[in-house]
């Protein structure tokens, strides 16, 4: 990296991908526009095939297969950044596309500070990012997550909730990261594990920050208001992450599961009662193609 970044060597660019062969090209578009080239791609397979014909990242792209069922999303970052050679790993979720100086805002963080660097993430509506879109339509059609703070329009914030951490965009040390023991594989299908690692890692000490310049564009794709097609996984996760944590996570699809009379739960609740599950009509109702945010 060089004096004109003001930091240290480039990062590592992890991502996991299922499918979305179109998203993971695009975000491979988006790394090729970097001002400062990650030192390399790290994708890491839930699939038994890569995918052919893809576009140059401008860095190398190392490639690794994680197999599993349901989507084995803990082990795959794992896998991803044991094989990363970085110092600085930077999780990009393949729906992304990376503005180009999220890898140099991340890379100087990293120069600054330790800590967990959360990036902004704009929403895109269906069919924007399609192609090689240029950043400045992404940054008038990408609409900011209403729950999401406003980011500094330079340097770092510091951020006292490390549970803001959301896996669309962030980066921290591979040594921190190592000190954790990464992701916790025994979280099984959608949900928790990064809410788990964020509170592993504040509770070691490493503070969370985040980072001006670090934009990515989330391409589009339907979602479900409320999750239901991952109610089982949801409550599990949840449940695992109370018996460790002494509270509870993703709180608001627990009161919208809640609300939808399948489970009796508050946020002092020991324990989450089932009333019943969501039945096939009520997962298909849920389905929102419009919508920017789940």
């Amino acid at each position: 990296m060089s004096a004109e970044h003001g930091g240290g060597p480039a990062p590592s660019v992890l991502t996991l991908v299922r499918g979305r062969t179109d998203r993971l090209r695009n975000l491979m578009q988006g790394l090729a526009r970097q001002t400062l080239p990650p030192r390399e791609l790290v994708i890491a397979w839930m699939q038994s095939e890569r995918a052919p014909d893809l576009p140059d990242p401008g860095c190398p792209v190392r490639h690794l297969h994680v197999p599993g069922e349901p989507m084995p999303l803990a082990a795959a970052r794992n896998r991803a950044a044991e094989a990363a050679r970085a110092e600085l790993l930077i999780f990009l979720d393949v729906d992304c596309i990376p503005s180009p100086t999220l890898t140099v805002a991340y890379a100087r963080a990293g120069a600054t500070v330790r800590g967990l660097f959360l990036g902004e993430v704009f929403y895109l509506p269906p069919g924007a990012g399609a192609g090689d879109s240029e950043p400045t339509v992404l940054d008038r059609l990408g609409r900011a997550h209403p729950a999401r703070p406003a980011l500094p329009e330079t340097g770092l914030r510091p951020e006292p909730d490390a549970g803001q951490l959301w896996g669309l965009s962030f980066a921290l040390p591979a040594a921190a990261w190592g000190a954790a023991g990464g992701m916790d594989e025994a979280f099984v299908g959608y949900g928790g594990e990064e809410t788990d690692l964020a509170a592993r890692l504040a509770a070691s000490g490493l503070p969370t920050f985040w980072v001006a310049g670090a934009r990515a564009y989330h391409q589009h794709h339907p979602v479900h208001v409320p999750p239901l097609q991952h109610f089982a996984p949801i409550l599990a996760n949840a449940t695992r992450f109370r018996a460790r944590h002494g509270r509870w996570c993703m709180t608001y699809w627990l009161g919208q599961f809640r609300e939808a009379g399948l489970i009796d739960w508050d946020a002092d609740a020991p324990a989450i009662r089932l009333i019943r599950r969501p039945t096939g009509p009520e997962i298909a109702a849920a389905l929102r193609p419009d919508a920017l945010f789940s």
